[in-house]
This record gives C-alpha cells, structure tokens and sequence, in this order.
C-alpha cells in the first residue's frame, strides 16, 4: 500500500512539474538563438530571423509583430502565438 502511495505522488508531482513548465512562455525580445530554435516550427534560420529583426527594429511591442519576420507565416504563428510572449 506505502508504494502505491508513494507512486501516486510521484506521478502528481510530474505532472504539476509538467503543466509549470508548459505555463512558461519563450519572451521573444530576450530570447537567445537557442531557446527560439526550441519553439515549435522555428530553426536555425528562423531563431536567426528573429534575432536581427528585433536588433534592427527594437524590441516588439506584440506577438504579432513576428508576422514581419521573415520565414514567419500564418501556419507559424499559429504553432507559436501561445508559446511565445513579448512580457517580461
């Protein structure tokens, strides 16, 4: 009974783990090469994208500001509008 116990808890405990990590969101204004490459549908050329638009054009004021990036597309956004946040 104590392992089915200590079972259960461990799986509560990976799941609350999950849904926090699920709950953070990538700030694309601070964001490096590495943690965009990490989004759904974003790689190397996109990560880069995002990186010298926000160099040459500041930060972004909205998400979807990223439909000015180039290699972004509505297909994208649509994988990357809950994931990403310009908030710090």
């Amino acid at each position: 009974m104590f392992k089915k116990l200590l079972l259960s808890l461990m799986m509560v405990m990976l799941l609350s783990m999950g849904f926090a990590v699920a709950a953070d969101k990538v700030n694309i204004n601070t964001a490096t090469k590495e943690e965009l490459v990490m989004l759904p549908g974003v790689g190397e050329s996109t990560a880069d994208a995002i990186i010298m638009y926000r160099e040459q054009n500041g930060s972004f004021k909205n998400v979807e500001e990223l439909d000015n990036v180039k290699g972004i597309g509505d297909k994208k956004m649509e994988k990357l509008s809950g994931q990403v946040t310009v908030s710090k």
